[in-house]
């Protein structure tokens, strides 16, 4: 194994470990898939490039790593093939028909090497998909399908094994032909969509948006030496800045970058995906900020502001994060009673627990406010009781007990974050990342 390799496989490991990434049917850790995944493409190429990419396909997406965080380690042209598997589209671009669509379009501009360690990540998907979910299975099929008609450049033995393992799963299912759109809720998450009410819609989806947390843009010449902008940024804390050429923003630059004499050797070029208008949702700004250390901010057609990670932190951000729990924890007690019986989810908690709702509940009715048994219950106290019962696993789309317990320890933590004004960027980054992927299904009625 190249010293490449190596690298991009202890990262990679590493980076999912350190969130519990687990695989959804097996509760496998997440690396046995990216190990798959890099053995598929090292049968048919030596290529180290092309297998470090394979190790590290999700690890933007899934992990706290960025576009930029693969390119300083490891090198540009790894950068750029993470960059080609990794998905471009956004929570506010539509459902995940739509969504997919974009995808779609954005492999298909893919380089073929690219195309070949995708054809690698579909063969294991799908095995893994078709066997433990049928259900899912039929969509997945569906989007294999269109997929593949963009990957035909990508290495023949493994594009020969996709289809026949696409042929084997539509067989499986009893599958003579899926329309080419088959999205449906899928089974992962079959309750989240009632989570918030359509009159909270604007509040999650449209009330605060990218230009609410962004910060004002430096802006140099093209000309300018590199030693008088570092100057300047250092003196200002700026970490990035905009570069001009005649008037108009070209690129930005980043202070860790100004090694050279002027600003135009040390420029960066906006890609696509990492600039946003201004009344772009927060949801769609976290998801650039899970690609790239920088999201751009436009006003009429300008780039004006920047946002980092560490703007997430603002007190904007951590209040819409904080109603988003509020709204969730609201509905797993309304899916708990419309479920279960109360003697059914009190044999879940131990005596303590009751006993410090109980008291709590006391408190309440002694200050003539009303409240039932269950809305003195913390937390973690209604994640247990989702975990102790098959039925709210199923409604909830767990696979298991331990991958709910997981998410209930993570977003139990990001609430905790919110509330004693911890750094959450540096904790909860995944969850966050989580949480905003999930908020237009959230806000659907």
């Amino acid at each position: 194994m190249s010293d490449l390799v190596n690298r991009a496989r202890s990262y990679a490991t590493e980076a999912h470990q350190r969130i519990d990434h687990r695989r959804k049917y097996n509760d496998e850790p997440y690396h046995v898939h990216l190990s798959a995944v890099a053995k598929l493409v090292a049968s048919v190429t030596d290529d180290g490039e092309m297998i470090a990419a394979a190790w590290l396909h999700d690890t933007v997406e899934d992990t706290e790593a960025t576009l930029e965080d693969i390119e300083a380690t490891f090198s540009r042209p790894v950068a750029d093939l993470v960059e080609e598997l990794t998905d471009v589209s956004r929570p506010g671009d539509g459902n995940r028909s739509v969504r997919k669509a974009i995808d779609r379009r954005h492999l298909a501009q893919a380089s073929v090497r690219a195309k070949t360690v995708k054809l690698a990540d579909l063969i294991d998907n799908c095995k893994d998909i078709t066997r433990h979910d049928p259900r899912f299975a039929r969509i997945y099929l569906s989007e294999m399908h269109s997929l593949l008609d963009v990957l035909q450049e990508g290495d023949t033995r493994l594009l020969k094994r996709a289809r026949k393992l696409h042929a084997t799963g539509m067989g499986m299912l009893g599958l003579k032909a899926l329309p080419e759109d088959a999205w449906v809720p899928s089974a992962e998450t079959p309750h989240i969509k009632r989570v918030i009410a359509p009159r909270f819609r604007r509040m999650f989806a449209e009330l605060f948006t990218a230009m609410d947390i962004a910060e004002p843009l430096f802006s140099f010449d093209m000309r300018t030496m590199c030693e008088e902008v570092e100057t300047v940024m250092r003196h200002h804390y700026q970490d990035v800045a905009s570069v001009r050429s005649k008037g108009r923003v070209q690129g930005y630059i980043r202070r860790s970058d100004l090694k050279a004499a002027t600003c135009a050797e040390r420029m960066r070029h906006f890609t696509a995906d990492q600039v946003v208008e201004g009344d772009t949702t927060l949801s769609d700004v976290i998801h650039v900020l899970t690609r790239h250390d920088y999201c751009f901010v436009t006003t009429l057609e300008r780039v004006v502001g920047v946002i980092g990670r560490d703007d997430i932190n603002k007190p904007i951000v951590r209040m819409w994060l904080f109603g988003l729990i509020t709204m969730i924890e609201m509905r797993l007690v309304e899916v708990i009673q419309e479920t279960l019986s109360e003697d059914d989810w009190l044999s879940c908690l131990s005596a303590a627990r009751l006993e410090k709702a109980r008291a709590m509940q006391a408190e309440r009715e002694r200050r003539n406010q009303h409240c039932k048994l269950i809305d003195c219950l913390q937390l973690s106290d209604k994640g247990r009781i989702i975990v102790e019962h098959p039925r709210l696993l199923e409604l909830f789309g767990f696979d298991s007990k331990a991958a709910a317990k997981r998410v209930v320890k993570s977003t139990e933590s990001l609430r905790n974050n919110l509330a004693h004004a911890q750094d959450i960027v540096t904790h909860d980054w995944a969850q966050i990342a989580r949480l905003s992927r999930r908020v237009e299904e959230l806000s659907e009625g």
